[in-house]
């Protein structure tokens, strides 16, 4: 079986910062107002109008989703609007989301979602595949570098980078299926190749090896 290369365009330029400043939108249950969102290694923060002003250490962020048209913030305060929900925040615009992926990877664990279809690395091998939802899908590619699974696809903000220490486990019930379980959710996806016996072998020791959970 032959597996296609990656395209160039999949790969995503390592930039190295320590900061990065830019204008978003903060979604109000009704209308919004701009500001300014600011990333570094303390964390994240936003300033806003009037009193819409946050700041959140990584350690204080439940989930953090990143895509190229929106940031989603979900902490661990009680919204009492909400009944004692989580606290969220929805942030959308033109997000510098390759700028941006290197310096929250380095900072952020499993709590972190990159929603974008690249990463850093070549591809090792690829797989056209639908990944398969409650009423419709999406047709992409899902990609393996030496340190992460990429599904990426047209799709908006279907797209995710996984590295292997994100993964909880993958499954397969034969050739054509193959389930990744991260700490956001499963991802079920139908194969329009066959992954090998080998392949999926050598990408379930990866993960572990990873995880630390075999030698």
């Amino acid at each position: 079986m032959a597996f296609g290369k990656a395209a160039s365009c999949l790969i995503l330029a390592a930039t190295l910062v320590s900061a990065a400043q830019f204008t978003v939108r903060h979604e109000h249950l009704r209308g919004g107002c701009a500001g300014a969102m600011t990333v570094d290694e303390n964390g994240v923060r936003f300033t806003g109008a009037k009193k819409h002003a946050w700041s959140w250490k990584y350690e204080d962020i439940q989930q953090l989703r990143l895509a190229p048209e929106s940031i989603y913030i979900l902490t661990y305060k009680d919204s009492k609007l909400r009944l004692g929900k989580d606290r969220e925040y929805n942030f959308t615009g033109k997000i510098p989301a390759e700028e941006l992926y290197p310096l929250l990877k380095d900072r952020m664990d499993q709590r972190f979602v990159a929603a974008v279809g690249q990463a850093i690395g070549l591809s090792t091998w690829s797989l056209p595949v639908k990944h398969l939802r409650p009423i419709t899908g999406s047709e992409g590619t899902l990609f393996t570098t030496a340190d992460a699974i990429v599904y990426s696809t047209p799709a908006r903000d279907e797209s995710r980078t996984w590295r292997y220490s994100d993964i909880e486990s993958i499954g397969s019930s034969g050739p054509f299926q193959l389930t990744i379980t991260t700490l956001e959710k499963g991802f079920d996806f139908q194969l329009k190749q066959p992954i090998t016996e080998a392949r999926y072998n050598e990408l379930w020791l990866q993960i572990e090896k990873k995880n630390g959970r075999i030698q």
